[in-house]
């Protein structure tokens, strides 16, 4: 035959047709978030070229129309990574044998509702998840919590979800780690790359602590190239409020780079983060830096195998301890208002 050099047992020894497909749910993938974030999972973004996807994509059912149109486009784009893609409404069947979830759909904050009010119809929302995710997904599930109020969000799906355990789930705090690192390095004319230690404390939130007490900058403290008082005054504020400033700019918020830094965190949660340097992670609380435990609170991480672990014993000027105190009680309050959820 003509296709002799070519043979059956090439395609038979490729690490493609080895590797077994890992499945992945996202909801709200009709919304720009998971839109944004199920193409870059479905290209290789996330696993790497040679890890075939599963995309399980949930929506509420007046969404259903427009994710067919999604799952059309991911069709037509022929990724070699993209294995099938499920479609649905059904938490059940979205979270079947899931090893991977991103939980991105909430419920956004309407004109005039109170905190307790968001607070409330969030829980409606990841009470039921947390349940579904527990019932259905994978005993090694990972799940990521996106939809804000993200941290207080992950706690309710927690503690509804008993077969899992307080390390699978996490809440997004990549992108004000992110942020963080790109305003400081605008400031001091440096790449993102150049800087490390970077910790972004707390809540996903205007009391977040956006730390570079530990920070350095070409192996510089970053602290000998700024001054104290633009990073009290000016830099935190807008570390921030940057999703107002995006919003105020776009009329829109943050898709692209949500999505970017979801991928950000799971990538570092499954194949590990720097050996030089940590992330910032929202994790279940036990107490660490005097913190009251049953929250979650974003600490300085580093990660490896799907596993992580808090990095201990930092040292902590009187300023920061404060920042990180106002967070912890916010995060507290957060937790009053749906102790009944929990």
């Amino acid at each position: 035959m003509i296709t002799d050099w070519l043979s059956l047992s090439s395609f038979q020894d490729s690490s493609y047709y080895m590797n077994k497909p890992v499945t992945v749910a996202i909801t709200g993938a009709a919304g720009n978030i998971g839109y944004a974030i199920a193409f870059r999972i479905a290209a290789g973004n996330l696993f790497g070229p040679d890890q075939p996807v599963n995309l399980h994509l949930i929506e509420i059912e007046p969404a259903l129309p427009v994710l067919t149109g999604v799952v059309m486009e991911l069709y037509d784009c022929a990724f070699p990574t993209l294995n099938k893609v499920v479609s649905t409404a059904d938490p059940s069947v979205g979270f079947g044998d899931a090893d991977y979830v991103f939980l991105i759909g909430a419920r956004p904050r309407g004109k005039g509702m109170e905190r307790q009010d968001l607070l409330s119809a969030n829980g409606a929302i990841f009470k039921p998840t947390g349940k579904a995710i527990s019932d259905n997904a994978s005993g090694n599930v990972r799940v990521l919590v996106v939809g804000n109020p993200a941290n207080t969000n992950a706690l309710i799906t927690l503690h509804n979800a008993p077969n899992l355990e307080p390390a699978q789930i996490t809440s997004m705090m990549r992108l004000d780690h992110n942020r963080t690192i790109s305003m400081l390095a605008e400031k001091v004319n440096a790449h993102s790359t150049d800087i490390k230690n970077v910790t972004v404390w707390g809540n996903h939130s205007i009391t977040q602590f956006p730390d570079l007490q530990h920070c350095t900058v070409n192996g510089k403290p970053a602290f000998d190239l700024i001054d104290q008082d633009w990073y009290q005054n000016q830099f935190i504020e807008r570390v921030q409020k940057r999703g107002a400033e995006i919003i105020e700019a776009r009329g829109t918020s943050s898709a692209a780079s949500a999505a970017s830094a979801a991928i950000d965190h799971m990538r570092d949660w499954v194949f590990g983060s720097a050996d030089d340097s940590w992330v910032s992670m929202g994790t279940y609380s036990r107490g660490q830096y005097g913190l009251s435990d049953n929250l979650m609170y974003s600490f300085p991480t580093r990660c490896g195998n799907s596993e992580y672990q808090v990095i201990k014993d930092l040292e902590l000027n009187e300023f920061s301890q404060q920042m990180i105190t106002l967070s912890e009680k916010e995060l507290i309050k957060e937790r009053d208002m749906i102790k009944d959820l929990l």
